[in-house]
C-alpha cells in the first residue's frame, strides 16, 4: 500500500509550495525526507501570496495571527481568522518583538534577556547582556553585507517621534520615525523625517523627508514595509478627526526618499497612539491597522481590534480578542496602557541562527 511518504520527491516538490505556513510542523513530522526538503527550501510560496501571517502580543504572550485577504465584490475583505499561541514560548513573557527577514527579536518583559527565533526553521538563540538591560532600553535589528544579524541598543537621543519609537527593518537597515526642529518665519517648528541605520556602516545616515512635513505632536505616525520592498508611513492628523493618510515608497536609497500615496480615508475612528502597527495589501488596495479600543475609566482589560480601510471609504472593525494585564497605565498619563500588540507580515527565512557562537551586536548607550 502506498502511502503519502512514499511520494516522488517531483511530487512532493509540487505539493510544498502550496502548504500554509501554519501546517509546517504537521508537514515535517511526515517523515525525514519531506523535513529536509522543507528546510533547504522556502515553501509556502502560493500561500503566502493569499493569506497574511503575523505575529501579535496578547496579554504578554507571542501569538501566530493569520487571515485570508478576498476580493470578492460586495463582500468581506478578511477571512478566516485565526490566532494561536506560539507553543515554543510558552515559558516567556514577551514585551516587544522586532522583525527583520523572517527573523523575530523578542523583549523579555522583565528585561533580563533577548531571545531571537527563526520561526520558518523552528531555531532559537538568546542572548544575555554585556551590560545590564534596562526597561528603558529600546532596540533595533538589521544585518550587515555580510549577512552578520545585528542588534543596534538605545538610540533615544536621535530625535524619534513620540508616537510610534519602533523602528522598521528594509533590506538589512533600519529605519526609524523622528522629528527635528526647523525655523519657519521666526518661529521654531516640528518636522517629521525619516532616520536609517545602516548595520554594515554603523552609522546613522542623513534625514530623509516625510510626504506631511510639519505635524503636531499628537499626531499618530507608524511604519510599516511591504515584504522588504517598500516602506509604508501612516499618518493620522490630530487637527482633523476621522483623517487618516497612507503612503508608500517609489524609490528609497540611505541618500533619497520619494513617496506616493497609497490610501486616504475620512471616515476612519481616530487610533489609539500606543497601537497603530499595520499592513498594506496592494493588489486589494486595503490597509489593515490593529488599535486597542476606546479606555473607559478603571477598566482592567480592554479589546484588540482591526481595522479594515479600503477604497470609497470602505471601513469596517473586527474584535481580535481581550487584551488584559496590558500593563500598568503610565505616570503622568493614567488613561494610556503600554504598548500590547506588534504585528508584522511574515515572509519565511531560511537564514540558521548561529547558536553558540559570540555574541555579535551594535550598542550604543549614548
Amino acid at each position: 500500500m502506498t502511502t503519502i511518504s512514499d511520494l516522488p520527491e517531483d511530487v512532493v516538490e509540487e505539493i510544498l509550495p502550496r502548504v500554509p505556513l501554519t501546517s509546517l510542523s504537521a508537514v515535517r513530522s511526515i517523515c525525514k525526507t519531506w523535513n529536509t526538503l522543507s528546510k533547504n527550501r522556502v515553501l509556502c510560496k502560493a500561500a503566502v501570496k493569499k493569506q497574511f501571517l503575523g505575529f501579535i502580543m496578547m496579554d504578554y504572550r507571542v501569538c501566530s495571527m493569520k487571515f485570508h485577504l478576498r476580493n470578492d465584490e460586495g463582500g468581506d475583505l478578511v477571512d478566516d481568522l485565526s490566532i494561536k499561541q506560539v507553543g515554543i514560548l510558552d515559558q516567556i513573557e514577551i514585551s516587544e518583538v522586532l522583525h527583520c527577514d523572517g527573523l523575530l527579536l523578542f523583549v523579555t518583559k522583565d528585561n533580563s534577556s533577548l531571545v531571537v527565533w527563526n520561526p520558518y526553521l523552528g531555531q532559537t538563540r538568546l542572548i544575555q547582556p554585556s551590560n545590564n538591560f534596562h526597561c528603558s532600553d529600546r532596540y533595533a535589528i538589521g544585518y550587515d553585507n555580510n549577512r552578520n544579524l545585528k542588534i543596534l541598543r538605545n538610540f533615544s537621543d536621535y530625535g524619534s517621534s513620540g508616537s510610534n519609537k519602533r523602528g522598521v527593518s528594509f533590506k538589512g537597515n533600519t529605519y526609524i520615525l523622528a522629528q527635528g526642529k526647523i525655523r519657519v518665519d521666526s518661529r521654531w517648528k516640528i518636522e517629521a523625517i525619516l532616520l536609517s541605520f545602516d548595520f554594515t556602516t554603523e552609522r546613522f545616515g542623513p534625514r530623509l523627508q516625510l510626504p506631511f512635513g510639519f505635524y503636531y505632536p499628537q499626531d499618530l505616525f507608524s511604519l510599516s514595509c511591504v515584504r522588504e520592498e517598500q516602506l509604508v508611513v501612516l499618518h493620522q492628523s490630530w487637527m482633523v478627526s476621522g483623517e487618516l493618510e497612507i503612503w508608500i515608497t517609489n524609490k528609497i536609497d540611505p541618500g533619497v526618499v520619494s513617496w506616493t500615496k497609497f490610501l486616504r480615508s475620512i471616515s476612519c475612528c481616530r487610533i489609539s497612539i500606543q497601537a497603530g502597527s499595520f499592513f498594506i495589501n496592494e493588489e486589494n488596495q486595503v490597509a489593515v491597522v490593529f488599535d486597542l479600543d476606546e479606555y473607559k475609566g478603571s477598566e482592567t482589560c480592554r479589546n484588540q481590534t482591526a481595522y479594515i480601510i479600503g477604497q470609497d471609504e470602505y471601513f469596517k472593525s473586527v474584535n481580535i480578542g481581550e487584551a488584559p494585564n496590558l500593563g500598568r497605565p503610565e505616570k503622568y498619563a493614567p488613561h494610556i496602557y503600554c504598548r500590547p500588540l506588534v504585528c508584522s507580515s511574515y515572509v519565511p527565512s531560511l537564514v540558521p541562527l548561529q547558536i553558540n557562537q559570540p555574541d555579535t551586536r551594535k550598542e550604543s548607550d549614548d
